[in-house]
C-alpha cells in the first residue's frame, strides 16, 4: 500500500488546497498519472501515483487545506479495478446469504454527478453548490475559459430552473404540485452566500497587506500620447500577422521601456535586505495576469536582454501558462520589477500595490481619446495614465518621477527602445 501524500510546495508555502481529484475509489491509475490537483497561493500542482496501481482511499476531499508531508489517500499496488468498492459489497453477501437486498443497495451510493465532477472542469465551489443544490454539473453552461463552470454559472442555472418551474404552476389552476417543486431550489439562491477563502486568495490578501504594512507606500502618476505606438502597431502588426502569427500588444512596448528606465535609475529595481539595498543588474519583468484562480505575476527572466519580438513571445507563453494553471514555482519566484494593465478591464486610472518585496510597480491603463494642446491647437490624441507606485524608503520622489518621466519618453518615441 503506497501513501499518497502532498509533495514540497515550494519556498515558504506550507499548505495548500484541494481543488479537484481526478481518480475516484477504485479507479486504476498507471505510474506518474495525476491523482490530485493542489492550488497554493501561487500555483497549481499535480500530485501523481508513483507507481501503478488503484486508488483505495482519498483521505481528504475537495476543499480541504492540507499540509505539505500529509496524506491524500493510499494506492494499492496488487488490486484491480473496482477493488475498494467490492469489499461493502461482499461482506453483506456473507453475513446474510438469504436477503438479497443488501446487493443493490451497495451499488446505489454511487450517484451520477459524481463521475461527471470528474470529466467537467468545474471550480470547487461551484462543485459544491451544485451538490447542495442536487443539480448535475453536465446540466450548467461553463462561460470560464475552456467552458470551466464557474460557481456564479451554477446559481444561475438554479435561478433559471426556478422560473421554468413557477411558470407552468401559475398558468395552471389546480396547483397543487408547486409547493411540492419549490423547496428543492431556494436554498442555494437566498439574499446571501458564504464561500470559504481558497488558499490562493488568503495569501493574496496576506501578501497585499503585508506590502501595505512593510513599506512606505506612494504613488506618482502621469499621462502619454500613445499616437506613435498605435501608428506603429497598425504599420507592422499585418506583416507580423503573416509571417510569425501574433500581433504586437502595447505591453511589451512598456516592458522594453521599463527595462531602459530601470538601467537608467536602478534603484527602482532594487530590494531591500535587513539594512542593505540589493540592486539587480538584470531584470525580470513581472506581468500581472488575470487567470481563473486570481491574479498571478509570472515575471520574464532577463527582460532585459530580449528584443521587442522575444518579449511578445515570451509574455504570450507565459500568460497562456497562467491561464490554463500550468506555471510552475520558477515562473513566479525572483521577480524585480511588475508592470500590471487595468485598462484591459476599462480601468482609468487607479494605485496599484507594489508586489513585495520589490520596490516599485508601473500601472497600465485605458487608452481614451482625449481633447490636448499640442502647438498651440487643440487636437485629440490617444492618451493614457500611468501611475508608478513605488518604497519611499529607498526611492525619493525626484527619482520616481524621473523614472516616470522617462517611460513617457520612450514611449512617445519608440524609435528611442531599438536603441540599447
Amino acid at each position: 500500500m503506497l501513501s499518497i501524500a502532498v509533495p514540497p510546495l515550494g519556498e515558504s508555502i506550507v499548505e495548500a488546497t484541494i481543488s479537484r481529484w481526478l481518480k475516484k475509489e477504485g479507479d486504476r491509475v498507471g505510474s506518474g498519472e495525476t491523482l490530485v490537483e493542489l492550488e497554493t497561493d501561487k500555483v497549481t500542482v499535480e500530485v501523481p501515483a508513483l507507481k501503478a496501481g488503484v486508488l483505495v482511499r482519498r483521505a481528504k476531499a475537495e476543499g480541504d487545506v492540507v499540509k505539505v508531508g500529509e496524506v491524500l489517500g493510499e494506492v494499492d499496488e496488487n488490486a484491480t479495478a473496482g477493488a475498494a468498492a467490492q469489499p461493502a459489497a461482499a461482506s453483506p453477501a456473507v453475513a446474510a446469504p438469504p436477503s438479497p437486498a443488501p446487493a443493490p443497495v451497495a451499488v446505489a451510493p454511487t450517484p451520477a454527478p459524481a463521475p461527471v465532477a470528474d470529466t467537467i472542469k468545474a471550480s470547487p465551489a461551484a462543485v459544491r453548490v451544485a451538490a447542495e443544490a442536487g443539480i448535475a454539473l453536465s446540466d450548467v453552461a461553463g462561460t470560464g475559459r475552456g467552458g470551466v463552470v464557474s460557481k456564479p454559472d451554477v446559481v444561475t442555472h438554479v435561478a433559471a430552473s426556478q422560473q421554468a418551474a413557477s411558470a407552468p404552476a401559475a398558468a395552471a389552476p389546480p396547483a397543487p404540485a408547486a409547493p411540492v417543486a419549490a423547496p428543492a431550489a431556494p436554498a442555494p439562491v437566498g439574499r446571501e452566500t458564504r464561500e470559504k477563502m481558497t488558499t490562493r486568495r488568503k495569501r493574496m490578501a496576506e501578501h497585499l497587506l503585508e506590502a501595505q504594512h512593510a513599506t512606505a507606500h506612494l504613488t506618482t502618476f502621469n499621462e502619454i500620447d500613445m499616437t506613435a505606438v498605435e501608428t506603429l502597431r497598425a504599420r507592422v502588426n499585418p506583416k507580423l500577422e503573416k509571417e510569425q502569427g501574433f500581433k504586437l500588444s502595447m505591453m511589451p512596448f512598456f516592458v522594453r521601456a521599463a527595462c531602459l528606465a530601470l538601467r537608467q535609475y536602478p534603484v527602482v529595481n532594487a530590494r531591500i535586505d535587513g539594512d542593505h539595498i540589493i540592486y539587480h543588474h538584470y531584470v525580470n519583468m513581472g506581468i500581472a495576469v488575470a487567470a481563473e484562480g486570481g491574479l498571478v505575476v509570472p515575471n520574464l527572466k532577463n527582460a532585459d536582454a530580449m528584443g521587442m519580438l522575444d518579449i511578445a513571445r515570451a509574455i504570450s507563453a507565459v500568460a497562456k501558462k497562467a491561464r490554463d494553471g500550468k506555471l510552475v514555482m520558477d515562473d513566479l519566484t525572483g521577480g524585480t520589477f511588475t508592470i500590471t494593465n487595468g485598462g484591459v478591464f476599462g480601468s482609468l486610472v487607479s494605485t496599484p500595490i507594489i508586489n513585495f518585496p520589490q520596490m516599485g510597480i508601473l500601472g497600465l491603463h485605458k487608452v481614451q481619446d482625449r481633447a490636448m494642446v499640442v502647438d498651440g491647437a487643440v487636437v485629440v490624441r490617444p492618451m493614457m495614465y500611468v501611475a508608478l507606485s513605488y518604497d519611499h524608503r529607498v526611492i525619493d520622489g525626484q527619482r520616481a518621477v524621473l523614472f516616470l518621466v522617462r517611460i513617457k519618453e520612450l514611449m512617445e518615441d519608440p524609435a528611442l527602445l531599438a536603441i540599447d
